[in-house]
């Protein structure tokens, strides 16, 4: 895996069918590096390499991950085969890709997993929710990631209203 050079460990996990899902998926990173969240991010894929798939899902619990990120676009069956093989919560990404169905095949396949394997789905190339909900989790049990989410969504409701004000001054000329 792909880890930060220094600093502690990676928390979250990143993962990704290929390379040209990352210009997506860097959306999770920035808003990770926003909340100053150690994270990962590599290539695992479930098709072109399931023994590197297996051994990652089996073991990024043992590894002090505790949310993995999977984004995948097509068939997108990365994320729902690392839901089946690891403990932790995954939240998966599908990701419009140039062989994709206008990414309806990717959003399916991650969506509609049997019960007993669920993974969180966001939407068509929305991994920068894919990182606030990572973030969110791992606020959960950590007070301070909490307290910098409680900013973030206040910072969200500040950039609205003063959208709507200039908005409203320039309606009313």
């Amino acid at each position: 895996m792909n880890t930060p050079k220094s600093g502690p460990s990676p928390i979250i996990s990143i993962i990704m069918g290929s390379d040209s899902d990352l210009p997506v998926m860097r959306q999770a990173a920035d808003i990770l590096l926003e909340f100053d969240l150690p994270f990962e991010i590599s290539i695992v894929s479930a098709h072109r390499t399931p023994q590197r798939m297996f051994d990652f899902a089996r073991q990024a619990h043992l590894r002090g991950i505790q949310v993995i990120i999977a984004g995948a676009g097509g068939a997108a069956h990365l994320p729902g085969m690392v839901a089946s093989l690891t403990p932790l919560p995954v939240i998966g990404v599908p990701v419009k890709s140039s062989n994709s169905i206008d990414g309806w095949d990717s959003i399916l396949s991650i969506l509609q997993m049997p019960n007993g394997i669920p993974v969180a789905t966001v939407a068509l190339n929305a991994a920068k929710n894919a990182g606030i909900l990572a973030a969110r989790i791992i606020g959960s049990q950590q007070p301070e990631i909490l307290e910098r989410m409680i900013k973030y969504q206040s910072e969200l409701e500040q950039a609205v209203l003063l959208k709507a004000e200039k908005m409203e001054r320039e309606e009313n000329k």
